[in-house]
């Protein structure tokens, strides 16, 4: 029987996450001391990430310690820094005989029209992240972390978006556990998966009803060569089934369903939509079945997303809408 499960009940990864609430900007880091098998699939044309190469099923290394989430686009990418110095002082990494090497990859989205376009994450964020994983878990849906300065419904620019965050979602089937975290910055709308209703998205001009992206794009179907690209939707996918790093991939692929069920439109060249998938325990169970819950379980994560966010930087959230 399934039954819901709060995202901090996987052993064996620590979740931590800082943001500048000023700034509009933050990070979610989240790492396994031991190291964890990890897959990657990335769906839209526009990602920014570090060393993703790591993940390709043909590459030596069956594991990371780390996967970061951050704002700041390409600027936010040295955040890793910060996370690679705390987990060397702590002994975690691949070991080279004179030091450990931690292995930590990263994606991040763009922001930077958000808050101050100066502030990005960096490695004094990035350490007090891990350090917070660590010692003391903070992990909280809506502003926080690579959702601080999140936003969707981007097609005309900034004026008629709205604010979302980040938010995640997990489920318990036996032993099985399965969850998602996702920072939701999408160029489309977004829709609740279950009723199909549109919950964010595009804003009318005078910001009293939605518009629909997707007919908006239809106006004109010459070229858009100067596309808005203030957009990525870049999740995390956990799991305590046994997964080598190749089904990882499969099922990280398979969790970009739960995208499509909820962004409308979703992996444009406009967005660097990416999830990773990471297995933390030696559960045995079907990867089909996994990938698929994956899917509905990050959809539900893009809903709370949603529903956790709070209205900032002069963007509405859902909770705050007139109509």
């Amino acid at each position: 029987m399934r039954k819901e499960i709060s995202i901090n009940d996987f052993e064996g990864i620590h979740i931590g996450q800082t943001e500048d609430g000023k700034a509009g900007t933050g990070l979610t880091v989240l790492f396994s001391e031991k190291g964890m098998p990890a897959g990657l699939d990335v769906r839209g044309g526009g990602p920014a990430s570090r060393d993703s190469q790591l993940l390709n099923p043909i590459t030596a290394a069956q594991f990371v310690h780390a996967v970061v989430l951050a704002g700041g686009s390409a600027f936010g990418l040295g955040a890793a820094n910060g996370v690679m110095a705390y987990l060397e002082e702590h002994d975690i990494g691949f070991d080279v005989g004179v030091t450990k090497v931690p292995l930590v990859v990263q994606s991040d989205l763009f922001d930077l029209t958000v808050g101050d376009v100066k502030t990005r994450p960096d490695f004094d964020m990035g350490y007090k992240a891990a350090k917070l994983a660590m010692e003391s878990p903070n992990y909280k849906d809506g502003n926080y972390g690579a959702g601080c300065g999140a936003t969707v419904g981007k097609i005309t620019g900034m004026d008629n978006c709205m604010k979302t965050g980040i938010g995640s979602y997990a489920i318990e089937v036996g032993e099985l556990k399965i969850g998602a975290i996702v920072a939701v910055n999408a160029l489309g709308d977004i829709f609740d998966w279950k009723t199909g209703k549109k919950i964010a998205g595009l804003l009318s001009p005078d910001h009293k009803e939605f518009m629909d992206t997707v007919s908006v794009m239809e106006q004109s179907i010459a070229v858009h060569e100067n596309k808005f690209v203030d957009n990525t939707t870049i999740g995390v996918v956990i799991t305590n089934a046994a997964f080598n790093k190749p089904q990882l991939i499969k099922i990280a692929g398979m969790t970009h369903n739960g995208y499509a069920r909820s962004i409308r439109p979703v992996h444009t060249s406009a967005d660097g939509d990416s999830i990773y998938a990471v297995s933390v325990g030696d559960v045995s169970a079907d990867q089909d079945l996994v990938g698929t819950l994956a899917a509905e379980v990050m959809s539900e994560a893009i809903t709370r997303a949603v529903q956790n966010a709070e209205t900032a930087f002069g963007f509405t959230a859902a909770r705050d809408l007139s109509f």
